[in-house]
């Protein structure tokens, strides 16, 4: 195994980080790997918005499901799904197009991710620790006032980066479900409920009863929630946006 894949199999979400800061060239290698990911006819259909202020830091802790560690963050990136700049050249130099459409949002998140995962793994590389805050796609409107974003430039993932202190380094990676529950060959394979179950009890650890009230937990604390039915309206006030 060479040092880039141990890197992804050591790598884990960190959300506790040292007083260390993220140096100047230590950014602009975590934004440059950004930039070099694959993109749709390499139109690059994201925008990163790099956090530096502490007030807007603070804002957006409290906006993404009040998270205090997002406010404590060295490095803070919101990630764009962007097709606004695309979008504004075609009309200069071109007949121009009158709207943009699904398809045109869908190639932009798939940019926007990839780039994020660059982002993610260059950090790791040196030491650096990352989470993802999906939470980010809350509250639209105001995310939108808050960073001036045009009709085709979403809010669509935020990253924080620190250096992790000790409990972090040392805490164990969450299990990952096995290669043959994930990998289906040539056609999809839906599971009997049986089948997920014993997908879940070699990931968990869990069986039975044991298994229930785990899923049970996890459901109430990601499905039946407020912030999933905020999340909701807010994503659905985005595509309205994007299509309207």
């Amino acid at each position: 195994m060479n040092q880039t894949i141990q890197e992804i199999y050591n790598r884990k979400s960190v959300r506790i980080f040292t007083d260390e800061i993220i140096t100047e060239e230590e950014r602009k290698v975590i934004l440059e790997s950004a930039l070099q990911a694959p993109s749709a006819g390499n139109m690059a259909l994201y925008s990163i918005i790099d956090v530096q202020d502490q007030e807007l830091k603070d804002r957006f802790a409290k906006l993404c499901d009040n998270q205090p560690f997002i406010a404590k963050a060295p490095l803070v990136l919101i990630f764009l799904a962007d097709y606004q700049k695309w979008f504004d050249i075609i009309n200069e130099c071109s007949d121009g197009v009158e709207k943009l459409e699904e398809s045109d949002f869908v190639l932009a998140t798939e940019d926007c991710m990839i780039a994020a995962q660059n982002a993610v793994v260059a950090a790791e590389s040196m030491g650096i620790g990352s989470c993802y805050i999906g939470d980010i796609v809350e509250n639209f409107e105001e995310v939108k006032e808050i960073l001036n974003l045009p009709k085709y430039a979403l809010p669509y993932t935020m990253l924080v980066f620190g250096k992790p202190t000790q409990q972090q380094k040392d805490r164990q990676k969450p299990k990952r479900f096995a290669l043959e529950d994930m990998v289906h060959v040539n056609a999809y394979y839906q599971k009997s409920i049986e089948e997920t179950r014993t997908m879940f009890e070699k990931q968990t650890g869990k069986k039975e009863e044991e298994l229930n009230k785990y899923i049970q937990a996890f459901a109430k604390r990601k499905f039946f929630t407020g912030f999933r039915q905020e999340m909701n309206r807010s994503v659905r006030k985005m595509l309205e946006s994007w299509l309207g």
